[in-house]
C-alpha cells in the first residue's frame, strides 16, 4: 500500500534582493500541513542560520526520535505497561567533508520512560528492540539509531529524609 505525505515548505528569507548575494538572503523558511500552524525553521547556525529556529537536521532527528516514542507507547499498551512521561534527548551525529557536503552517522535515543506500577525492565526494554521493524522513520534512514531507555517507577519514590527532617 502507497502513502502520500504532505507539507508546504515556503522560503522566508528574501531581504529584498532575493539570491543576488550569498549572504544577502536569510536560510529562514515556514513549514506547514494543511490546517496546521507554521513552524519556523531556518538552517543550522553553522552555516547562517538562526540558533532560535529548528534547522532539517533537528526535524529529522525530533522525526526518528517521535517515530520511537509512538510506537513505543504503542507497544506498551497492547503490553499492559502503563507509560505515565517520556523525555527524550536524543544526540544526532553528523559529518561533513570539505566540500560542504554532510550525512547523518547516526543517533542516539536517550528516552527517560516513567512507567506505573512494577514491571519488569527487560519485557519493558524488549518493546524497544521490536520498534525497528516497523518504525517508518528509522526504516528510512541509512544510519545507525542505538536506544539507551532509561526506565523508571511512577509516582518517583520520595527523597530519603536526611539529617533534621522526618519526624522527631
Amino acid at each position: 500500500m502507497r502513502h502520500y505525505f504532505h507539507t508546504r515548505v515556503v522560503w522566508s528569507g528574501d531581504r529584498g534582493q532575493g539570491t543576488r548575494t550569498y549572504r544577502g538572503y536569510d536560510r529562514t523558511w515556514r513549514m506547514a500541513g494543511e490546517g496546521q500552524p507554521p513552524i519556523e525553521c531556518s538552517n543550522d547556525p553553522r552555516l547562517g542560520g538562526d540558533p532560535a529556529k529548528p534547522n532539517p537536521e533537528e526535524l529529522l532527528l525530533a522525526a526518528v526520535s517521535s517515530c520511537h516514542m509512538l510506537w513505543f507507547l504503542h507497544f506498551a499498551s497492547q503490553a499492559g505497561v502503563v507509560v505515565r512521561r517520556y523525555v527524550d534527548d536524543p544526540v544526532g551525529e553528523g559529518e561533513s567533508e570539505s566540500s560542504g557536503a554532510g550525512r547523518f552517522v547516526g543517533a542516539r535515543l536517550r528516552p527517560v520512560i516513567d512507567i506505573e506500577g512494577p514491571f519488569d525492565d527487560a519485557t519493558v526494554a524488549a518493546l524497544h528492540g521490536r520498534i525497528h521493524e516497523v518504525c517508518f522513520c528509522a526504516r528510512s534512514v541509512n544510519f545507525e539509531i542505538r536506544i539507551e531507555p532509561v526506565h523508571r517507577a511512577w509516582p518517583p519514590e520520595p527523597a530519603a529524609a536526611g539529617p533534621g527532617q522526618g519526624t522527631p
